[in-house]
């Protein structure tokens, strides 16, 4: 006999990036910033850690919210703060879908949007992305009350331009929520559409371009009905003290963000030029990691697991490698074995073994 809801029991939950516990791997897989946060933030930590930390951190998180608004041009009462932006998409399935709902969203994309529907007993609504990651046509008529997009896309790294986004948002009936984890590498970002439409969430994480993966922030920008309305949903104290400190300083180190930003959009395009010399079809990516197709008689799996026994760590999805931008000491490491591995003669050598 089974005490779990009969939806819960039959589904697989989500399945995060492998985190090594042995050391002396050059971690690939789950797109972390490879350059640390900027020293502010950590100072800023570090006198945080007192008694203060007997209290409860600030349900509203104020001053966060009032320098997020500062940064993005924005109001504070249109900011909703969470504990990472998955805290927030699991806030926004429960304000505007629940059980028997329905959310949609293109496929392959962050494999968190299903497990969410799973979890509150909705119906998943996957449209197929074309060849090419453009917009699916069908998603404006799937009747859902939440539509997630991805932008730029994980794990492709494609993006869609802001004036499409802004037609889907008046096509389609529910909140359209534009997932901005990885704009901060990119050439454009969709802000500028919460003043236009009324349904539309934009959701930003501090993990990726600020380098707090570790402190679990986010932040979600949309029209102030919609964040009061979220905000009867969320934890009552969910986001942290040390979070919410780091993440003030972090907003007000923004020049630090920017040139982190900057190195690895100059690495990722080195890394595109090389992988594509290799023969692999890469997509264009605006965001901290690269998709590649290998090139035949390689696979991808075998790549992976290559790499893997040599400690690199990358991730192996929908038939292709989704491989983060590191350090360029990193990538010229990956590089380096890549080159090895997909030899013609070390690849006969191990086909052989087998």
């Amino acid at each position: 006999m089974s005490f779990f809801r009969p939806n819960i029991e039959a589904m697989e939950g989500y399945v995060p990036g492998e985190q090594p516990q042995e050391k002396g791997f050059i971690k690939l897989n789950t797109n972390e910033n490879p350059y640390p946060p900027s020293p502010r933030v950590l100072k800023r930590i570090r006198d945080a850690v007192n008694g203060d930390l007997r209290l409860y951190p600030d349900p509203t998180a104020k001053a966060l919210r009032e320098t997020i608004a500062d940064v993005f041009d924005t109001k504070p009462d249109r900011v909703l703060v969470g504990n990472g932006s998955d805290d927030l998409l699991t806030i926004i399935i429960r304000s505007f879908v629940g059980p028997r709902g329905k959310a949609a969203f293109p496929t392959p994309t962050y494999s968190l949007y299903p497990t969410l529907c799973r979890i509150e007993n909705a119906t998943a609504a996957a449209v197929p992305f074309p060849p090419d990651f453009s917009l699916p046509e069908k998603l404006a008529r799937t009747g859902a009350k939440v539509t997630f997009i991805a932008n730029p896309n994980s794990p492709s790294g494609t993006m869609i331009t802001p004036l499409e986004l802004g037609r889907l948002a008046r096509r389609i009936n529910g909140i359209l929520v534009i997932d901005e984890a990885y704009v901060d590498f990119a050439e454009d970002d969709c802000m500028r559409l919460v003043a236009r439409h009324k349904n539309v969430i934009v959701l930003r994480t501090f993990s990726k371009s600020f380098s707090l993966c570790g402190l679990r922030l986010g932040f979600a920008v949309a029209r102030k009905e919609l964040i009061a309305g979220m905000i009867k949903v969320k934890d009552s104290y969910n986001v942290n003290r040390l979070a919410q400190v780091a993440g003030v300083a972090a907003l007000k180190d923004i020049r630090t963000v920017r040139k982190n930003a900057d190195n690895v959009r100059k690495t990722r395009a080195r890394l595109t030029k090389a992988l594509e010399s290799l023969g692999w079809f890469v997509y264009p990516s605006q965001s901290n990691f690269v998709f590649a197709r290998v090139r035949p008689p390689h696979t991808p799996e075998e790549c992976y697991t290559e790499l893997k026994r040599r400690k690199i760590l990358v991730r192996y999805l929908n038939d292709g490698l989704r491989i983060t931008v590191g350090t360029d000491a990193e990538i010229d490491a990956l590089l380096k074995n890549l080159r090895d591995i997909c030899a013609p003669r070390a690849f006969e050598n191990r086909r052989k073994k087998r």
